[in-house]
Formats: C-alpha cells, sequence, structure tokens
C-alpha cells in the first residue's frame, strides 16, 4: 500500500485530499507546511508527496529543493492555482513529477497520481541494493545497479583461475578497474599488477617494452633490460587497446600465451614466465579479423572468458554514487569546501547519455567543481552540450523579475498563459514538432503536455 504525504496550509483541502486518497486504497498523512512534511519525512518513509506551492512559513518548492537530494526516489506533485503555473513549472525543474492547477478534477488528479506511483514502484525496483559477493573486494569499482551484478558476478567466478580474460566495453567504462578488481580478488594480489597501453607506445619499441632486450640488441640499448612480462611475473599484465597491437608482435604475444615463455629483443635464450594475461578493447575484434587487423588465432587465446563493462547509459541509477565520489575527489583535488548537487543540475545529468561514459561523468563534474563559485553545483555550471537540449529556468524559486505596466488593470491569467505557451512552443520547436520528446525535456508528461496545449486553446481532443 503506498503512503501519501499530503502539505498544504488549508485544513480542508488537506481533509478533502485524505478522505480521496484513502478512498483510493492508499495511507494517507497530512502536513500544514513544509517545515512540518519535512520533520515527517525523517521519520517514516513516502511515496509521493502531493504539496500545496504557496504556504508559509516553508513554501512548496523549498520543500521540493530541501527534501529532493535527500530522498531522490520520493516523487512530488504540486499543487497551484492556474494563475501561478510559472512556480510549478519551477517545481519541475527541481525535480518534480507533474503539477496539478486549482481546481482540479479528481479523475485527472487519480491519473496523475497513478503516473506518478507507478515511476516510484518502478524506482523501487531499482533500488533494492546489489548484494555483492561475500569475501570479494570491489571498492575501486563504484556501482550498485542492477546492470553491475552479471559484471561482479564474472568477476567473482574468474578471479582465482589462471585463465586469460578479455574484458570488452566502450571507452571510458572502467576497463582497468575491472581488471584492477580481477587481480585484487585473486592468489596474486600481493604480485604486480602491470599495465600497458598498446595504442599509446610506437611500434618499434614496444616489442622491447613487452619482452626486454639485450644490451647492444639496438641503437641506445646500453644495458639488459626485462620487459614487462617479467616485470609482472607471478602478477597480472593488463593488456588495454589490445586491438591496437602491431601484426608481428601479436604472433609474438600468442606463443607466450601459448607457451609460456617469451625471447628478450636480441637474445637466443627463452624465458619462463608465470604471469596472467588480461586484455581489453573498445573495438569488435570479430571486425579487426575480418579488416586484416588481428590474428584469429590471437582472438580465440584472448577470448577464453569474456567480460563486458555496461556504457553508462545502461547503469544510470549509478550516476547519483559517482557523482557523489567525482565531487568530494575533486574537491580534495582542488583545495575546495565539500560541494553539493542541486536537485535541478542532478536530475539534467540523470537524463544525459554520456557517449564518454564513466569518464566523461569524471570530466564534466571536476569542470563543474572548478568553475562554481558556491557550495553547490547548479545547472549553470554544467557544458552547454548537456544544456542545450533543456528550456533553463532561474535556479532560485522566485521568478525573474520584469517591468509591468500597472497604469491600468491587467488580465494576470493571459499573462502567465502567454509565457506558458511561449515555454511550451520553445520546447516543441526544439525537438521539430516531437510533443513527446518536448514533454520530455519540460519534465512532464505526454497526456500533460497535451492537457495544457488544449488549456491553452491550441490543441482540440481531435488532434
Amino acid at each position: 500500500m503506498a503512503r501519501i504525504l499530503v502539505v498544504d496550509d488549508e485544513q480542508s483541502m488537506r481533509d478533502f485530499l485524505a478522505i480521496f486518497l484513502r478512498k483510493q486504497g492508499l495511507e494517507v498523512e497530512c502536513a500544514e507546511d513544509g517545515q512540518e512534511a519535512l520533520d515527517l519525512l525523517g521519520k517514516t518513509s513516502f511515496d509521493l508527496v502531493i504539496s500545496d506551492v504557496k504556504m508559509s512559513p516553508m513554501d512548496g518548492i523549498t520543500l521540493l529543493k530541501k527534501a529532493k537530494p535527500k530522498y531522490p526516489r520520493l516523487e512530488f506533485l504540486v499543487m497551484t492555482a492556474f494563475s501561478s503555473t510559472a512556480d510549478a513549472i519551477l517545481a519541475m525543474k527541481d525535480g518534480a513529477y507533474d503539477y496539478i492547477t486549482k481546481p482540479f478534477k479528481l479523475d485527472e488528479v487519480k491519473k496523475i497520481i497513478d503516473r506518478a506511483l507507478e515511476k516510484r514502484r518502478q524506482s523501487q525496483a531499482r533500488e533494492v541494493p546489489l548484494e555483492k559477493p561475500q569475501g570479494m573486494d570491489f571498492s575501486n569499482i563504484i556501482g550498485q545497479s542492477a546492470a553491475m551484478e552479471p559484471l561482479f558476478e564474472r568477476i567473482t567466478k574468474v578471479a582465482q583461475t589462471k585463465t586469460t580474460i578479455l574484458i570488452t566495453g566502450e571507452s571510458g567504462t572502467g576497463k582497468e578497474l575491472v581488471a584492477r578488481a580481477i587481480h585484487n580478488n585473486s592468489h596474486r594480489s600481493t604480485k604486480p599488477f602491470v599495465t600497458i597501453n598498446c595504442g599509446a607506445i610506437p611500434a618499434e619499441l614496444m616489442e622491447s617494452e613487452m619482452f626486454g632486450h639485450v644490451k647492444g640488441s639496438f641503437t641506445g640499448a646500453i644495458k639488459d633490460k626485462d620487459g614487462l612480462f617479467t616485470v609482472a611475473a607471478e602478477g597480472t599484465l593488463f593488456l588495454d587497446e589490445i586491438s591496437e597491437m602491431p601484426m608481428h608482435l601479436q604472433v609474438k604475444l600468442l606463443r607466450a600465451l601459448q607457451e609460456r615463455k617469451i625471447t628478450p629483443v636480441g637474445s637466443t635464450e627463452e624465458i619462463d614466465v608465470n604471469t596472467r594475461v588480461i586484455a581489453a578493447t573498445n573495438r569488435t575484434l570479430s571486425e579487426e579479423i575480418t579488416n586484416g587487423r588481428f590474428r584469429e588465432d590471437l582472438f580465440y587465446r584472448l577470448n577464453i572468458i569474456q567480460i563486458r563493462t555496461p556504457p553508462l547509459r545502461e547503469r544510470k541509477d549509478d550516476i547519483p554514487l559517482l557523482v557523489k565520489h567525482f565531487i568530494k575527489r575533486a574537491c580534495k583535488d582542488m583545495d575546495k569546501d565539500p560541494m553539493q548537487i542541486s536537485g535541478a543540475a542532478l536530475m539534467i545529468m540523470m537524463s544525459y547519455d554520456y557517449p564518454g561514459n564513466v569518464r566523461e561523468l569524471s570530466n564534466l563534474i571536476e569542470r563543474a567543481v572548478a568553475l562554481e563559485t558556491t557550495d553547490q553545483i547548479r545547472p549553470d555550471s554544467l557544458p552547454n552540450n548537456i544544456l542545450e537540449r533543456y528550456v533553463t529556468f532561474p535556479e532560485s524559486a522566485e521568478p525573474t523579475k520584469e517591468i509591468i505596466d500597472f497604469s491600468q488593470p491587467i488580465n494576470l491569467d493571459e499573462i502567465l498563459a502567454e509565457k506558458e505557451l511561449d515555454i511550451i512552443t520553445r520546447a516543441i520547436e526544439h525537438t521539430n514538432g516531437n510533443k513527446t520528446e518536448a514533454a520530455r525535456l519540460l519534465g512532464m508528461t505526454f497526456r500533460s503536455l497535451r492537457y495544457r496545449l488544449k488549456k491553452l486553446g491550441v490543441e482540440s481532443d481531435q488532434e
């Protein structure tokens, strides 16, 4: 049974909504202002808050701004008079699911509440903490979303084996972190973990780096040098961007994996090696084989066990955890006081798909911390490529003031309706007429957008 918190400074409205909601089979508690609501939220859990905007001493938008960062899965509906829809739009910018205009129709209110509770149920399904395998150390990997469960399970299964592993995934998804987690949870954890980026070293130096060389084997070889296979003896050698390895070295790597022996450059003596190899790539190696850039026999030797790292767009529930971690790290690195992130900024970040994955998110937070002069990261600290998809509003709950001519009577409803229509029109134009996408950008449902358009007289039921 869902629990609803009704917040309104009018006793009659609280009683009316409580009776209506209880008839729907819902548990209801009431508060007469924002502060009382915050106190109740701290004592018990709720699924949905329905709050009036205009209240004293703490209004509904202030309540939303204070509660949403603490209870990010809690859904909010705000109630407002039609003449104050600008406040409601600001509330949606700060994370409200939708708004209800007074006077309202009960059947419409019920539909909006049902949708908000369904969204809450979906969030709860993702809220169940991920139970990581007992006795395993995953401290270097941040994530508790459902998309991470197969990753943790696979690491647990392969960590204690001697098998060569291939880690696949897009750039920035943390393939090296996965390799380190495998090493840290293996019997090799006390031995070296050595990493080499196969695309960052010139081809003529790669062989010497990996397999070593003897004195005089080439110009500049003034003494014997151990290769990384030897440096990582009894430990783990992580070959990042394996697809970039030159073809002639792929042959030598294949033999090292098969025979557990290497031959330094300029030497005729083989050296036994007991080094586990973990390789990683952001390319599709089957395509590289087809195009003649990667050896098929080496692929099969590397691909005994494959682990895929999910892109950030598949694990968005981890974004708040990652943001908190990156903010703390950036503030420490820059000697800045601890910062928080506003509900509006987090909402925008949660909706972005991050083609650069976790690495892009990390860089984004570092940039925001560097630019922000307050103790909170706000939307205007985010880069334009994220903000440009949104109709942005002031961070303050107070609407921007403008000059109004009161020398003669004005029609307030007409003025506010015109502003609402202007914002909606801009969103629809931004999406090239796609109203479903426009509704998403405005933080409302498609039905809510159509309802507003009909109320503003620009769309009929038939349309």
